[in-house]
């Protein structure tokens, strides 16, 4: 990837983490997972799907689905820097006034399909990759999941029927970052080798760098790995990437900041200076 092109999108993963911190406010949101999966939604919009503003009702244009919805404050600060709502809908967030809510709503322009209950959405994808070969379409139907998420059993039900039907059009991405709510996916129920695991259910699977934007094209670059496959990308990442003071902590899994903490993060995202998290407060150093 170029430099002028990885530069852009670096600036515009950065302002989707500012909308998400802002929304960590007021009610708050799962910043942890939101901003593990800031870099990839930006990739996936930015380079990967053909999706945009303005094919939003084109039936040629690709499909994604936040499986993982609580992690919608990534894709709704995503679609505030490409057009697809304007930046000061953003602080509608959990207000009565709006349906920007904690999880996708399909009232928001590019949510294909409301999410919440984990374990859903790669069924629907399934579906719409099924409807979308018995037409003959070329849609790209990709599903973004949530590593604890696997622990679902209706993931794998759904992972078996699309090896079977040799869904070639649909694209899994995991979300790597090796939490689930406020424990280690490791400690509570491991799901490692998950690329076997996959593989071994018809998948061909490819890990890269989530944070990483030349490594993520390089692996999506190669989508399908096999036409009659159904493609899985692991995304290695990690919680609560670009502040520090919350990376890879259990206890900064949903959270509702004061305005001043905000602030503070926010300052810590600029660089401005470090802020340290307590189980109460912010405090800066």
């Amino acid at each position: 990837m170029d430099k002028l092109k990885s530069e852009k999108l670096k600036q515009t993963a950065y302002n989707v983490r500012e909308h998400i911190i802002r929304m960590s406010g007021d009610g708050g949101c799962f910043i942890g997972a939101s901003l593990s999966c800031a870099d990839l939604i930006v990739f996936l919009y930015s380079e990967y799907l053909n999706i945009s503003k303005d094919n939003l009702n084109d039936p040629e244009r690709d499909y994604f689905f936040l499986s993982k919805g609580h992690d919608v404050p990534a894709l709704y600060g995503t679609f505030a820097e490409l057009g697809f709502i304007e930046k000061e809908r953003l602080k509608n967030h959990l207000k009565t006034n709006d349906f920007i809510y904690w999880h996708p709503n399909r009232n928001i322009p590019g949510i294909e399909f409301h999410s919440g209950s984990l374990g859903h959405l790669i069924s629907v994808a399934i579906g719409v990759a099924i409807d979308c070969k018995m037409r003959g379409m070329n849609n790209k139907v990709l599903v973004v999941l949530g590593d604890g998420e696997l622990d679902e059993g209706s993931v794998w039900e759904a992972a078996l029927v699309a090896g079977a039907k040799k869904l070639g059009n649909l694209i899994a991405v995991v979300d790597r970052n090796n939490f689930q709510a406020n424990i280690k996916t490791e400690e509570l129920i491991p799901l490692n080798p998950i690329a076997d695991k996959f593989e071994s259910f018809g998948w061909k699977t490819i890990s890269c760098n989530g944070h990483d934007f030349g490594d993520m094209e390089k692996a999506f670059s190669g989508i399908p790995f096999d036409p009659e496959r159904p493609s899985l990308v692991i995304a290695e990442t990690v919680r609560g990437k670009g502040l520090p003071s919350i990376e890879s902590r259990a206890d900064r899994w949903f959270v509702n900041f004061t305005a001043e903490e905000v602030e503070m993060l926010l300052k810590e995202l600029h660089g401005e200076e470090r802020a340290v998290l307590t189980s109460d407060t912010i405090v800066a150093r």
